[in-house]
């Protein structure tokens, strides 16, 4: 797997209270795989992660949502928390930013309530995903196919249920991203 990534530049959308390790395990999948990874947020500085059931570490941010920009990048990674993505579909450079990738037709890899903030991009009508089971009402009613699997890839769009998932969630990003885009 080492280098697969060696020419991709990967952004990661994160918002104070991600799941920690649906940060974590990706960011180090997309390292091993040689990709260049800039952590994207709301605000400059730190962005601070959940750890299952209470605040965890804090990593430093590269860019503001507001300062990047989606051409700038092969592919998008949205890890989960219930915070995490509430706050992103509330922002709209961060739903613009998302928008991007879709617009390109760029890999997207979305674990746990990360495909939440794909609802507000209108760009999941007939679109097979899955999630955490609580986004499932939400994601049907944005058009989307929902499905409990472990993993489920359609046309570059990545997406998990659970910290669970994560060795699949990975292997399939990282294979998504080096596919390159899906037009």
């Amino acid at each position: 797997m080492e280098n697969k990534l060696s020419n991709k530049k990967v952004a990661i959308l994160v918002a104070d209270g991600f799941e920690e390790v649906e940060f974590t395990q990706p960011r180090e999948a997309l390292q091993e795989a040689g990709a260049q990874i800039d952590v994207i947020s709301l605000h400059d500085g730190e962005v601070k992660a959940w750890a299952e059931k209470d605040w965890g570490n804090t990593y430093p941010v590269d860019k503001t949502v507001n300062q990047a920009n989606a051409k700038d990048y092969d592919a998008l990674v949205l890890p989960g928390g219930v915070m995490n993505p509430d706050h992103l579909r509330e922002n709209q450079d961060a739903v613009n930013f998302v928008s991007g990738f879709f617009d390109d037709s760029k890999p997207i890899a979305a674990i746990c309530h990360g495909p939440w903030t794909l609802i507000e991009t209108g760009e999941l009508k007939g679109r097979t995903v899955t999630s955490y089971p609580s986004l499932k009402t939400d994601l049907t009613n944005a058009g989307a196919n929902w499905v409990d699997q472990e993993v489920v890839v359609d046309n570059g769009l990545v997406t998990s249920r659970n910290p669970n998932d994560l060795p699949a969630f990975c292997r399939k990003m990282v294979e998504e991203i080096g596919e390159g885009v899906h037009a």
